[in-house]
C-alpha cells in the first residue's frame, strides 16, 4: 500500500481545476489528470485519503479505455509516467524524486474534448436512487413511469431489468445530479448527440455487462460522460471505475435487497450508522473503515482485470 495523496501540488504548472477526485492540469493540447485518493460520500468530501483509491480508479480507466478503443473513440493517451515525466519536462517542469512517486500509478495524460453537460447513466438492474424514486412514486404497487421509462409493478430492490435503460442526469457542480428524461437531455444538446451517447452508452455497457459476467461481477449500473475531440464523439473522465459504477459479486447476488458491492457503498453505510446529517464537515474515518474501504476497491480491480493492483 503506498502513501495516499489528498492534494496534488505540481511546482511550476498551473491547476486548471479541482474535482471531488481528480486534479486537471492543462498541458495546452493535452490535459493532465492526478488521481487522488480523495473520497466523497453524500457529496462531501471525507477528511481523510484512502490508500491505493487513485491508484485503482487510474489503472481500472487504463484497462477499461484500452479495451474499449475498438469500439468508440476515448481520450486516453497514456499513463506510462516516464511518458509523461518527459512531457513535463518539454513545459519546463522539473519532477523531484518525492512527487515523482506521490504521481506514480495516478497520471493519466489524455485528449482535450469539449464536454457535454450530461451524466450518461445506465442501469441494468434496480438499485440507488432509482430504487428510491420507485419506491417513492408507490412503483412497487402500481408499477411508476420514472424519466419517461415505464416500470412495472412488483419489482424488487436489486431486481435485474427486463433490459438495460438510459437514465441522465444533469452535471452538478455542486450538490446532487439529478436524474433526467432523455427528452429533457435533448434540451441540453443536441438530438442528435442525446442519439449518440444513448446508444455509445447502451453499447459499452453491454460489452463491459459480458466480460465482467465472464469474472464473475454484476455491472448493475454505471455512468459515463462525454465530449466532442476534432468533432468525434469521445468517451472523456473515468470509465467503469468504483467510484462511476455499481459492482456485484455474482455469486452473492440475492435480490430484495441491497447487495455487497466493491465500491463505497461500505463507507456510505458507515456514515448512515454513524448518525451523521450529510453536512458538512464530514467525520473523521476510523482505521479499520479507510483498511477496509481500500480493500474494496484493490479487490474490484482484482476482480475485473485478473490480477493484483501494480505495485
Amino acid at each position: 500500500m503506498n502513501e495516499p495523496l489528498m492534494n496534488s501540488e505540481i511546482p511550476g504548472l498551473k491547476l486548471a481545476s479541482r474535482g471531488k477526485v481528480r486534479d486537471m492540469y492543462d498541458l495546452g493540447r493535452t490535459l493532465l489528470i492526478v488521481t487522488t485518493d480523495r473520497i466523497s460520500a453524500y457529496d462531501v468530501i471525507m477528511p481523510d485519503p484512502i490508500p491505493d483509491k487513485g491508484r485503482v480508479l487510474t489503472a481500472l480507466s487504463r484497462f477499461w479505455f484500452l479495451h474499449l478503443r475498438p469500439f468508440l473513440a476515448n481520450h486516453y493517451i497514456t499513463s506510462d509516467w516516464p511518458f509523461i515525466s518527459n512531457q513535463l519536462a518539454e513545459h519546463g517542469i522539473t519532477i523531484s524524486q518525492e512527487l515523482g512517486r506521490q504521481l506514480h500509478g495516478r497520471s493519466m495524460l489524455v485528449l482535450k474534448a469539449n464536454v457535454f453537460p450530461v451524466e450518461c447513466v445506465v442501469r441494468g438492474y434496480i438499485s440507488g436512487s432509482l430504487w428510491k424514486e420507485y419506491v417513492e412514486a408507490g412503483g412497487p404497487e402500481r408499477g411508476a413511469t420514472l424519466h419517461g421509462i415505464e416500470l412495472s409493478a412488483g419489482l424488487r430492490e436489486s431486481d435485474k431489468l427486463p433490459e438495460p435503460i438510459f437514465t441522465p442526469a444533469t452535471k452538478a457542480t455542486s450538490g446532487h445530479d439529478e436524474n433526467i428524461s432523455f427528452a429533457e437531455m435533448e434540451s441540453l444538446v443536441s438530438s442528435d448527440d442525446a442519439r449518440a451517447m444513448r446508444h455509445a452508452s447502451l453499447n459499452i455497457f453491454h460489452r463491459a455487462t459480458e466480460r465482467c459476467a465472464r469474472h464473475g461481477i454484476i455491472l448493475a449500473d454505471t455512468k459515463f460522460e462525454f465530449g466532442l475531440h476534432n468533432g468525434v464523439l469521445t468517451l472523456v473522465d473515468e470509465a467503469l471505475t468504483p467510484d462511476s459504477s455499481r459492482y456485484w459479486a455474482a455469486a452473492a447476488y440475492e435480490p430484495g435487497r441491497p447487495q455487497d458491492s466493491f465500491d463505497k457503498q461500505y463507507l456510505r453505510d458507515w456514515l448512515t450508522q454513524s448518525g451523521w446529517n450529510r453536512e458538512p464537515p464530514a467525520p473523521a474515518l476510523p482505521a479499520d473503515v479507510i483498511r477496509n474501504t481500500s480493500a474494496k476497491y484493490r479487490e474490484a480491480y482484482r476482480r475485473i482485470v485478473g490480477e493484483e493492483l501494480p505495485a
